[in-house]
């Protein structure tokens, strides 16, 4: 049998990149996958193609209103909700003193506020089967320094899926987060980005990037039964760098 036979799962920023390889591995091992994503015309067209087990509902992540929608049209289209992936994110390379409050505010909406909004809009849903697993997508960010505000909400999903696992574990709802590394999507393997990238490379211990598919191995583990007794840990997948 499929590791997620029937599982119900719903995945944020599913419309391309990370979010897009997690879904089609869900699917692949049976999932019922909600896409969902601000960009409407990319996750309907992705949806269409992956099938009748995929639903794809556009969703501004920092909306509390837009949670409770994506939790309904879930359970009236596919049942109960097993398995949460906060993916949707976004990334800021600024400096401190360059960093207006308005765009630190808006990182924080989206990368922190975010997966709170997710885990206690699904909580309800998960304690209808007593089982569920979350997974919160941080970075490697969330361990060591990097950009501020970035470095700050991955951080604080680090923290609150610690917090969130220590709370919801007498309901048979695990919380995990995931830190990937350097991941070769297509965004950064182009052009003088894709040459730095690879000069990068050489300073991590395994010598490459990972591939997007290496990361949703990950998050499949996590959403499996393979992952019953893991809760409140981070599963770190940087190819040995924050091991240096």
């Amino acid at each position: 049998m499929a590791r997620l036979q029937d599982k119900v799962i719903i995945i944020t920023g599913a419309a391309q990149g990370m979010g897009e390889t997690h879904a089609r591995l869900c699917l692949t091992e049976g999932a019922k996958v909600v896409l969902t994503d601000i960009n409407a015309e990319k996750g309907q067209a992705l949806a269409t193609k992956l099938g009748d087990n995929a639903l794809f509902i556009k969703h501004d992540v920092t909306d509390e209103e837009d949670w409770q929608h994506v939790v309904s049209a879930t359970e009236a289209h596919f049942g109960p909700v097993d398995v949460l992936v906060n993916n949707a994110g976004i990334t800021m390379a600024k400096s401190l003193l360059d960093t207006s409050l308005d765009e630190y505010r808006r990182i924080l909406e989206i990368n922190q506020v975010s997966v709170f909004l997710g885990m206690k809009s699904v909580v309800p849903s998960m304690k209808k089967s007593e089982h569920g697993s979350i997974i919160n997508i941080s970075s490697i960010n969330g361990l060591v320094g990097g950009a501020i505000g970035y470095t700050d909400s991955k951080f604080a999903v680090r923290g609150m899926s610690k917090a969130a696992a220590l709370e919801l574990a007498q309901y048979g709802i695990r919380v995990n987060s995931v830190h990937p590394g350097v991941i070769a999507t297509p965004m950064i393997m182009q052009g003088d980005t894709k040459t730095a990238v690879e000069n990068f490379a050489k300073s991590i211990p395994l010598k490459r990037v990972a591939q997007p598919e290496e990361v949703s191995a990950m998050v499949l583990f996590l959403a499996s039964d393979d992952s019953s007794y893991s809760t409140g840990s981070e599963f770190i997948v940087d190819g040995g760098l924050t091991a240096q």
